[in-house]
């Protein structure tokens, strides 16, 4: 017996339009069987999850606060794999832009400037996009993997940080806690609104989603992304360069992460610590593919998944479930996106022996 995906003739609109909203639908029922497994009221805990977490004004800034790095990363990896190039390190290119738009407040605390904050975004977004170079790189010098090479490098980038606050930038007067000193009042991102936290990282991100979807819709550049990510041999005889689209398409979703690092350092802790992050490098995978690549629809993916990490927060607190419960549900949502996006445009063939097979399509 062998099981092959075989291209559909056609496929439809509609479908392809109700994909994400199908998948998200099964997110929940599945997680409703999971709670019901592990013995609470399954309707009890989807509303702590997902309903919960919007009723209060607190709760919304909250939510603002942990979409925009997940938008903000999620945008620069759609373009990465629309032009078929798989930056997996997006959450070692976080970390570094953080380390590298830190470097000001910790070494120079007593410089107050209007220019800090400034420099400090540029410099968090240039650490990540040559952090994102190594990789880029090695497969346009040695035709390395880049999945691979990206990946490893987040456990150099953690490690790095790790180091840090724990050796020669740890705060003297932090009673021995690994952190740096925190940052001043110039060197912190302003808040958007004085009813919550909000930060303008936000705004940053929602601009960087219209900015590079207008590049992918009206401009040469982003022809060019989607001609090499669909068929390189195509762009080649285009006159269009692959080891130019690896470098342009790793460095410029580094230097997403690395801005989206620096900015949730600056806005939302006000130092640097051993860890600064959820995961928000990996869950923006997700993000990316669940808003089907499009800067636009990743804006809408990333306050579902940023209500994700909320939701996960409240449940812990209101009905008593593990904090794993949130990469649960992740989990299942990039999953099963992938496979309505795969069941739309492929169908199912079973094959017995060399003469009969039976099919069958979802």
């Amino acid at each position: 017996m062998r099981i092959e995906l075989e291209k559909r003739t056609g496929v439809s609109n509609i479908f392809a339009f109700l994909s994400p909203l199908l998948a998200l639908f099964l997110t929940l029922v599945f997680g409703a069987i999971m709670f019901a497994l592990l013995g609470k009221n399954p309707f009890s805990a989807l509303y702590s999850f997902f309903i919960d977490p919007l009723l209060e004004v607190w709760s919304l800034h909250e939510l603002a606060i942990k979409a925009a790095p997940l938008i903000l990363i999620a945008v620069g990896l759609s373009i990465c794999y629309r032009s078929n190039n798989w930056n997996i390190g997006a959450e070692g290119q976080f970390t570094t832009g953080a380390i590298t738009g830190s470097i000001l407040p910790v070494l120079y605390p007593e410089w107050q400037s209007p220019m800090i904050l400034p420099l400090m975004l540029i410099m968090g977004a240039m650490g990540g996009a040559l952090y994102a170079g190594i990789p880029a790189l090695l497969k346009t010098r040695f035709n390395t993997n880049e999945i691979l090479t990206s990946l490893m490098l987040v456990y150099v980038a953690q490690l790095f940080l790790d180091w840090l606050v724990r050796g020669i930038w740890r705060d003297p007067a932090g009673y021995n806690f690994p952190q740096t000193t925190p940052f001043n009042e110039s060197a912190v991102l302003p808040e958007l609104l004085e009813s919550g936290r909000a930060h303008w990282g936000i705004v940053f991100a929602i601009i960087a989603a219209i900015a590079l979807w207008f590049m992918m819709r009206f401009m040469l550049k982003g022809f060019q992304v989607t001609v090499l990510g669909q068929s390189p041999r195509a762009g080649r005889f285009a006159g269009f360069s692959s080891r130019g689209m690896v470098w342009f398409s790793l460095v410029l979703s580094g230097a997403m992460a690395g801005l989206a690092g620096i900015s949730e350092v600056s806005g939302s802790i006000g130092h640097l610590q051993p860890s600064i992050s959820p995961g928000y490098g990996f869950t923006a995978i997700i993000v990316a593919f669940l808003g089907r690549l499009n800067p636009l629809g990743i804006i809408a993916s990333g306050f579902v998944l940023a209500l994700t990490y909320l939701g996960g927060e409240a449940a812990q607190l209101s009905i008593g479930v593990s904090d794993k419960v949130t990469r649960v549900f992740q989990g299942l949502m990039l999953f099963f996106v992938l496979s309505c996006d795969t069941l739309i445009i492929y169908k199912i063939r079973v094959r017995f022996g060399r003469g009969s097979n039976i099919e069958g399509a979802a």
